[in-house]
């Protein structure tokens, strides 16, 4: 199978975008507020395989799953904005010495991988290029891989960058980071109601 260099470009350019694995970085480290280095990076691995296993699905079969479970991605984009709000608000009442999500939960899926990694946007993107291209499936592939592997090199400069925060400095982008989480979450989820009822 040929590969397209441009549609691999486009896709890595537009994965990575979409990912913000720098933008994630402080959320990383508010959510695993106590972790070890040696499990923080964990988490991140399983965060972006669990990314790349999900883009990889709806890159490839994601119109279909839709179709068949009579799902739209303003529906998803609802969910993923709800999801996001909730996370939010936590951040904003939560104590400062206190992990924001609970141990009993898997960050690494929600909310790193799901939505934060592989949001709608980044799910509508591969999709839409998959059906676009004439022979997308394997640039598409590889434009995915290739932006994921960049972000998880990111996300592993949290454990160096968690070293210079500090304490107060944790409280400070809680905070800081709940208000506009809150904000994006609104933002993601008042598109999936416009598509929705509009």
């Amino acid at each position: 199978m040929d590969i397209s260099v441009s549609v691999l470009v486009k896709t890595f350019v537009a994965v990575f975008v979409l990912a913000d694995a720098v933008g994630n970085i402080p959320i990383l480290l508010v959510l695993t507020k106590g972790m070890e280095p040696q499990k923080r990076n964990k988490v991140i691995d399983k965060a972006i395989v669990v990314a790349i296993g999900v883009l990889l699905l709806f890159a490839l079969a994601g119109q279909f799953i839709l179709n068949y479970l009579d799902v739209s991605f303003g529906s998803l984009r609802v969910a993923g904005g709800l999801l996001l709000l909730l996370i939010s608000l936590k951040m904003l009442q939560g104590e400062s010495d206190t992990p924001i999500i609970d141990h009993d939960r898997d960050v690494a899926i929600t909310p790193l991988a799901l939505p934060l990694l592989a949001g709608p946007g980044t799910l509508t993107t591969v999709m839409l290029l998959i059906s676009e291209a004439a022979n997308p499936n394997l640039s598409v592939v590889l434009g995915i891989l290739a932006a994921m592997f960049v972000s998880w090199l990111i996300l592993r400069l949290a454990n160096t960058i968690d070293k210079f925060i500090g304490a107060e400095g944790e409280v400070i982008i809680t905070q800081l980071l709940g208000f506009l989480l809150a904000a994006l979450a609104v933002e993601i989820g008042s598109g999936g109601i416009k598509e929705l009822f509009f």
